[in-house]
């Protein structure tokens, strides 16, 4: 079961909300705060899985509290419940699983649900950057981070490859490599990093061994070459003892 907390200075919003959320069998203890500073008091003395945030609650408003929790060593998954459609950018910043519009319908409710079910049962290490802000032509797209198949270095940046697309961030590739090592990123190049689970053969056939992605073939430093084997040799099928 998962237990929430509704955070709105609107106590009609409040449980609308919370009646919505009782009506789907995932959802056990629900917490009604009618502002900020109340929502912080119980996150602090319950154990809270994911917060539905209104953004404009006078005094402490639904980012800022977000940027507070985030802090904390378990902070909950965050929701974002507004009537207004011009603060996605500012909330997926902040890591928010979802956005939602009001008024909120039961189906879409129920979509998002899913999804903090589906990230409350991953351990925590691999929640973090489940999205990312991506511009592309102007526009700002959200993606998921298990979308990138692998990382290309452009100088200071960093060119993420997805199925449908790649996308410039003004990252550098020693940055991610950190960051999402976690997430089964491995460096096999000083200009290439590759999601693992993407990954489809290693080429040591010739002078130069590559490794398939996604059928991209990517080459593989000699530096790199033995940690690559090493995480390839930890998925070899082997007898029983």
């Amino acid at each position: 079961m998962i237990n929430v907390l509704v955070a709105d200075d609107e106590l009609p919003a409040v449980e609308e909300l919370a009646y919505l959320l009782g009506r789907d069998p995932r959802i056990g203890t629900i917490h009604r705060a009618p502002g900020g500073a109340r929502a912080l008091e119980i996150l602090a003395e319950e154990d809270v899985d994911a917060a539905f945030l209104d953004i404009h609650m006078p005094g402490l408003n639904g980012l800022e509290l977000a940027r507070v929790i985030g802090r904390s060593p378990r902070p909950p998954l965050v929701v974002f419940v507004t009537a207004d459609d011009d603060r996605a950018l500012e909330a997926f910043d902040l890591a928010a699983v979802d956005y939602l519009l009001k008024p909120v319908s039961t189906a879409r409710l129920a979509k998002t649900v899913g999804r903090v079910a589906e990230m409350v049962a991953q351990p925590s290490e691999s929640r973090e950057s489940e999205l990312i802000t991506v511009d592309q032509g102007g526009v700002s797209r959200i993606i998921r981070l298990d979308e990138v198949r692998f990382v290309q270095a452009q100088g200071d940046y960093a060119r993420l490859h997805t199925a449908e697309a790649s996308y410039l961030v003004r990252v550098p590739l020693s940055d991610l490599e950190q960051r999402w090592q976690a997430s089964g990123f491995v460096r096999i190049h000083r200009s290439y990093l590759v999601c693992m689970p993407f990954v489809t053969a290693l080429k040591l056939g010739s002078a130069k061994p590559t490794v398939s992605v996604a059928n991209t073939d990517l080459p593989v430093s000699r530096r790199h070459l033995p940690a690559l084997r090493e995480h390839l040799q930890a998925t070899r099928v082997r007898p029983l003892p």
